[in-house]
């Protein structure tokens, strides 16, 4: 398995090439490409949010912890006193930190349906509609952060099936095989629940039309082509290595004038006919 370190860097390494080709297909402001990235990059470690004592896990229950704790300070702000307030906020905060935390982890184990593309799609969906609603992001933009943290999540899956290789002795780990998987087979029931979860993310989505508009354009993708490799020279200096054959048609073409078109000859006048000769008495 890959540690931490490596996931956030190919992780942010994977997401800033994503956001590369984003930036180059112009299908989204500049000030909504950190926040799509950022999805990337979240993705890149979420799932070891099974994993107890992972960073991923605690940093995510901490931010959730955090999310409700304000939450019920907005929700009963004019309900109960100062005193009361700030007791159940940090009761909100302790609960969801550590309350939550043990029991998510008494009912999950690490590669389990959190390592599963059940659970990328799941994560995706949650993006898109966290990014619509309370984010208040254009529909495009939710769907193409929701895009960014799938590719993240994959990228995870992949980067830990990878690990399970040893190359060096040529041999397979006994983990090989439990990092990407469609579903946990060896707890049904959670796949079961994955799935309705998943089923549940969908019905709150935005719309997809702009998005899946915009991916399937025609134009976007003759633009990132023409911008995939320099018309030049690589970086303004390298130029490209031309074949003899072309260099010689080159030159052929730059020494050779060209040759004008043969003009038609003129036309002759017509000379008009004597007039016939008048008859003899």
């Amino acid at each position: 398995m890959a540690n931490f370190p490596t996931h956030i860097g190919i992780g942010t390494l994977t997401s800033g090439m994503l956001a590369t080709l984003t930036l180059a297909a112009d299908v989204v402001a500049p000030e909504n490409l950190v926040a799509v990235t950022v999805a990337g990059v979240l993705g890149s470690v979420l799932p070891d949010i099974d994993l107890k004592d992972s960073r991923p896990s605690k940093a995510l229950f901490s931010g959730l912890a955090a999310f409700f704790s304000f939450a019920s300070l907005f929700i009963l702000a004019g309900k109960l006193s100062i005193a009361e307030l700030w007791i159940v906020a940090l009761a909100t905060f302790l609960g969801v930190r550590y309350v939550a935390h043990w029991i998510f982890h008494q009912m999950s184990y690490h590669r389990g349906i959190y390592h599963s593309i059940l659970a990328a799609i799941f994560f995706a969906f949650l993006t898109a509609a966290i990014y619509k609603w309370p984010l208040g992001r254009h529909e495009g933009v939710a769907w193409l952060a929701a895009a960014f943290m799938f590719f993240g999540y994959m990228t995870h899956l992949v980067l830990d099936e990878i690990y399970s290789v040893d190359v060096m002795d040529t041999r397979i780990k006994a983990s090989f095989g439990t990092a990407v998987k469609l579903v946990d087979l060896h707890k049904p029931w959670h796949s079961v629940a994955m799935a309705v979860a998943v089923a549940a993310a969908f019905m709150v989505t935005p719309p997809t039309k702009t998005f899946v508009d915009g991916v399937s354009s025609k134009a976007l993708w003759a633009g990132l082509q023409s911008r995939l490799l320099p018309h030049d020279k690589w970086f303004g200096i390298i130029g490209p290595i031309p074949s003899r054959r072309a260099e010689a048609v080159r030159q052929a073409d730059a020494v050779s004038e060209p040759v004008a078109p043969a003009l038609p000859a003129p036309a002759t006048e017509i000379q008009p006919l004597p007039a016939p000769a008048a008859p003899k008495e």
